[in-house]
């Protein structure tokens, strides 16, 4: 059974409030408290590149692996440096992989970097690689005054995978796609545009579950014979919102919600709220995560911890890690996030 050998994150010290971005556009205090609190900000000499190859030194830590034994590269992003250029390359060659390996730029939205996953344990299931990097990293983009530019933040986390010392297995995956056009940015444009409502339901909350339900249906399982559930996390409501359509109490959800202390880390949100359960998991806990991608389409796992994540877990757990923040204003956001046109870089 393939299973994670080790995983890491990253997560940019700079954060903006919801509240300063309200103040320039306006909103009221009840729909930001459906959004995020704040959310992070990748800095001036930061990207997904950058984050990516942070995140994956700390699954390489985890592992216990020499990195030249990574067979396959994958990276999940829909914020590229390059429109043409690999992000896989730069990544692969900072953490030390050999050049006799297999690497792909993927794009599918938010579950990009779940995609990712399940190509990596294609070739590790069929022995053709020995261990996989499959990464989330996104430096979302909101167009200024849009309800986007509320929650899309900053964020990488990485999954190293394989058979062997693995701190958790994957015991199935199931997938749900459709063609559901909610979320979209076309080619030369700097900011995706999308459907408003109609990203909820029924592109959101459809893909969800029907993945979910799908995975327990595949399985043989119910609600009941998971501990832990993550579901993609665009803003503080929907989690909680499609845990009560399938009847999954709060406190199961709860210790991988992410979004109301970071914001939306796209490709990197369904991960990163993995991270978060991993990180005080115990041995035999069940877990199950849902991605979702607009465009559309949802990827499940179960997931089952076994003995080894205690002797492996390394100290650097992500909710320690991202209480050490800087604080900016609005001027300052936009500065950062280039979003001023006509000023060089």
């Amino acid at each position: 059974m393939v299973g994670i050998v080790g995983y890491g994150f990253y997560v940019p010290i700079w954060r903006i409030k919801s509240k300063d971005i309200a103040a320039v556009w306006g909103s009221d205090e009840e729909r930001l408290k459906k959004l995020v609190g704040e959310k992070a900000v990748a800095g001036m000499d930061e990207d997904t590149a950058t984050m990516a190859v942070e995140a994956s030194r700390k699954a390489i830590l985890m592992a216990g692996i020499d990195s030249e034994k990574i067979g396959a590269v994958y990276i999940g992003s829909e914020s590229h440096p390059y429109v043409v250029k690999s992000t896989s390359s730069i990544v692969a060659e900072a953490i030390g992989s050999t050049p006799e390996m297999m690497a792909a730029d993927l794009e599918f939205a938010c579950k990009a970097g779940t995609a990712g996953m399940q190509m990596a344990m294609g070739l590790i299931e069929s022995g053709r690689i020995r261990y996989g990097l499959a990464i989330g990293s996104d430096t979302a983009q909101g167009r200024p005054g849009d309800e986007l530019e509320f929650t899309a933040a900053s964020g990488a986390a990485a999954y190293i995978l394989g058979k062997k010392e693995t701190i958790a297995d994957i015991e199935d995956t199931y997938s749900f796609t459709t063609d559901t056009p909610d979320f979209w940015r076309r080619e030369g444009e700097d900011f995706p545009r999308h459907g408003g409502r109609f990203t909820g339901s029924p592109a959101y909350f459809k893909h969800v579950i029907s993945a979910t339900n799908g995975l327990l249906k595949k399985m043989g399982r119910t609600i009941e014979d998971y501990d832990q559930f993550v579901f993609h996390q665009p803003n503080a409501k929907f989690p909680l919102q499609v845990g009560k359509i399938l009847g999954v109490p709060r406190e199961k959800i709860e210790r991988g919600l992410m979004v109301p202390l970071i914001g939306n880390t796209y490709s990197a949100s369904s991960l990163m709220g993995l991270v978060s359960v991993l990180d005080d998991a115990k041995p035999g806990e069940r877990i199950l995560v849902t991605s979702f991608g607009s465009g559309a389409g949802s990827d499940s796992f179960s997931i089952v911890v076994n003995d080894n994540i205690e002797k492996k877990r390394i100290p650097d757990k992500l909710k320690e890690m991202i209480k050490n923040k800087r604080y900016m204003d609005y001027s300052k956001y936009i500065k950062f996030r280039r979003k001023i046109k006509g000023v060089e870089e």
